[in-house]
C-alpha cells in the first residue's frame, strides 16, 4: 500500500459537501516548530483534487490540518441573505494528528456547521 494523506469536508448544516474550503497542512514534528507544507481548496465534492501528501513526502510525525470554515460559512450566509455573529463561533478549525505508519492511508474528514465540528480517522 502507498501511504497518503487525504481529507474531505462535509457541511452538516446543509447536508452536503463543503465546496471552496481553504485548507492548510502543517508539519508539527519532528521539527521543533510548525512548518507549512501545502495549501488546497475543496472541490464540488468537498474533497481536494489530489492527496495532500503521499510517500515519500508523508513521513511519521505530527501534522495539523487547518480548515478555513469561517470564510466558507460567511459566503454561504451572504448568498442566502443570512447573518452570522461577529466574531464567528468557529473560524479556523485545527486538527492535530499523528502519523505512525507512513505507508498507511490517513483520511481525516471534517464534518462541520457554524456551531460544531467532528472528525475521525477514515479510510
Amino acid at each position: 500500500m502507498t501511504g497518503k494523506l487525504t481529507t474531505h469536508v462535509l457541511d452538516t448544516a446543509e447536508g452536503r459537501p463543503a465546496r471552496g474550503v481553504a485548507i492548510e497542512l502543517w508539519r508539527v514534528s519532528p521539527s521543533p516548530a510548525a512548518v507549512p507544507i501545502k495549501t488546497a481548496t475543496t472541490n464540488t465534492f468537498g474533497r481536494t483534487d489530489e492527496a495532500l501528501l503521499e510517500e515519500p513526502e508523508l513521513v511519521a510525525g505530527v501534522y495539523e490540518l487547518r480548515f478555513a470554515v469561517g470564510r466558507y460559512f460567511t459566503r454561504r450566509a451572504i448568498n442566502a441573505g443570512h447573518d452570522l455573529p461577529d466574531p464567528m463561533f468557529l473560524d479556523w478549525i485545527p486538527i492535530r494528528f499523528g502519523v505512525a505508519d507512513a505507508s498507511a492511508h490517513y483520511h481525516i474528514p471534517l464534518l462541520c456547521s457554524p456551531w460544531s465540528y467532528s472528525t475521525y480517522r477514515g479510510s
